[in-house]
């Protein structure tokens, strides 16, 4: 394309972000979310600013249909959300597609065919003309369905799938079809998504795509243009920042990438992209951490400790020398433009603190923590207790001033992390109640005196934290055994948050029978006192 112009643009404002966490990233998923992660997730999503969700693929199946029911008849969707579904360019899908949404105030229904050369010959055996009736046809039909619910407010959103491998002609030619069935107005837009499926070239050439796109389609007034790339040359981020400074006005992605085969773009790192530029993305990551571990904790997909922005070790430095600028570039930084070392953002504008930036490791001679515990101690310590007990080692050892053995870290760690009194756990007893629903009668000693209390929950910890009424959550829950045979030990961690503080800290039990481990772990000992 010689005369592009997508170099010379500069990206001054967001685009109009849509999360398909639920739909393709749930697809992506070895074991799919269940309805109480998918919630989860979704107000997550709210919460965070996306007012469109890809919620999922109804015709699919009964699990993604009713989930999309449950949505509308239990009147979770915020007025200013609106709800996307997925359909193939299929009949009886669209019909199933338009079921699911009945009663909704707002809805896209995003219907798709395959377009490129390969699908065409090898798939669905249909030329290029047979390509595009298929297409009309379902945007007829789509159409027809959408005037027979007139309480709904529609739009309507194609994709030729494989765009990226499809001739430009021909997705010109199949999008501009679809458009005319739909006749949308400026005032109504369609819209119109150039996905990625699979990236097959340079960022620059897909901008090129994008960018003829933009110019050559017939109704681009009534368009919402959008792209939807993936990642499969790990490039995702670079193709959907040229795409919009090529003419795009919409994103489709997952928090962090997840997706099918290496992921969606991810949106995260595209939003603090901005944001570091000075453009605020419209979306709040300013606790980063805690989107981090509920997207975890409903994908089961762990974020790299590298990931851009909310990976463990982002805002720490190892290197002496990065320390050394980190520290400088903190004590001069005053309000305004941010200028320090190293660092693109300021670590508390997304939740994060200056702790880690300035943890050091064995190039210091304080690190090895994790290694040596786990060689003599067989103590596994998930990343964020490395992280919260290295900063625990680092003032033990500024104040000896002598490095630390194995035998001297595993002191330091009972001290920090084993229950002491006033809490003393004597017994407990689990009670059935029904089904999914877990009960305990707990005797605890506290300063000296007996006490039972009583919980229910959705599991053991869950029913014991009713017990004791602190407010306070588990963000993360993992146990391990210490040693082999009849006797063997097992330890639980526990990493506790409440609203009654920023961040989280971790609780360790160490028993032989493992629940009553995990009961130990919720009781944290502290230099300042004792504390569950």
């Amino acid at each position: 394309m010689p005369d592009r112009t997508w170099p010379s643009q500069t990206l001054n404002h967001p685009p109009i972000w849509l999360s398909t966490d639920l739909r393709d990233g749930n697809q992506a998923l070895i074991e799919p979310m269940n309805v109480q992660q998918k919630l989860r997730l979704f107000q997550l999503l709210i919460n965070i600013g996306f007012q469109e969700i890809e919620v999922g693929f109804p015709s699919a199946s009964q699990t993604d249909f009713d989930f999309v029911r449950s949505l509308i008849t239990e009147n979770l969707i915020p007025d200013h959300v609106t709800l996307q579904v997925l359909t193939p360019a299929r009949e009886a899908l669209i019909r199933r597609t338009f079921e699911s949404l009945q009663g909704a105030k707002r809805a896209i229904v995003h219907l798709y065919n395959a377009t490129c050369p390969t699908f065409r010959r090898i798939v669905f055996r249909l030329d290029q003309a047979e390509t595009v009736a298929l297409a009309t046809a379902a945007a007829r039909l789509c159409q027809e369905l959408a005037t027979q619910q007139p309480e709904t407010i529609w739009h309507f959103e194609y994709s030729p799938e494989t765009f990226t491998a499809t001739e430009l002609d021909f997705a010109k030619t199949i999008c501009d079809a679809v458009l005319e069935v739909w006749q949308p107005t400026p005032q109504h837009k369609a819209i119109i998504n150039l996905p990625a499926t699979v990236e097959v070239a340079t960022p620059n050439i897909f901008a090129d795509q994008v960018e003829w796109m933009h110019r050559h389609l017939v109704r681009r007034d009534a368009v919402v243009l959008s792209v939807h790339p993936h990642n499969d040359r790990g490039c995702g981020i670079a193709a959907a920042e040229l795409a919009q400074m090529a003419g795009a006005d919409r994103v489709e992605g997952c928090l962090f990438g997840n997706g099918e085969r290496t992921g969606n773009v991810d949106l995260v790192t595209l939003a603090l992209n901005l944001y570091i530029q000075g453009i605020h993305p419209g979306l709040d990551f300013s606790d980063i951490n805690a989107v981090a571990r509920v997207v975890e904790d409903c994908t089961q997909i762990p974020v790299h400790p590298r990931h851009p922005y909310v990976g463990d070790l982002v805002f720490t430095a190892f290197s002496g020398s990065h320390q050394d600028a980190i520290k400088k570039g903190l004590a001069v930084q005053q309000v305004g433009v941010w200028e320090v070392p190293y660092l693109p953002l300021d670590p508390a504008d997304v939740g994060r603190s200056y702790e880690s930036v300035i943890r050091v490791n064995s190039q210091s001679g304080k690190g090895g923590i994790a290694f040596l515990l786990e060689r003599d101690y067989h103590l596994v310590l998930p990343r964020r207790l490395q992280i919260e007990f290295s900063q625990v080692v680092q003032r033990a050892m500024d104040h000896h001033g002598q490095e630390m053995d194995a035998a001297s870290l595993w002191q330091l760690f009972e001290q920090e992390y084993m229950p002491s009194a006033p809490f003393q756990y004597l017994s407990h007893r689990l009670l059935e109640v029904e089904r999914n629903v877990q009960a305990i009668a707990v005797m605890l000693q506290i300063n000296g005196q007996p006490k039972l209390m009583n919980g229910e929950g959705n599991g053991l910890i869950d029913a014991f934290l009713d017990a004791l009424q602190l407010g306070i959550r588990i963000d993360h829950y993992e146990e391990r055994s210490l040693s082999q045979g009849s006797d063997a030990a097992a330890i639980a961690y526990i990493e506790i948050s409440s609203d009654d503080f920023r961040g989280s800290i971790y609780g360790v039990g160490i028993h032989s029978n493992i629940i009553t481990a995990s009961l130990l772990a919720v009781f944290k000992r502290r230099e300042s006192g004792f504390e569950a």
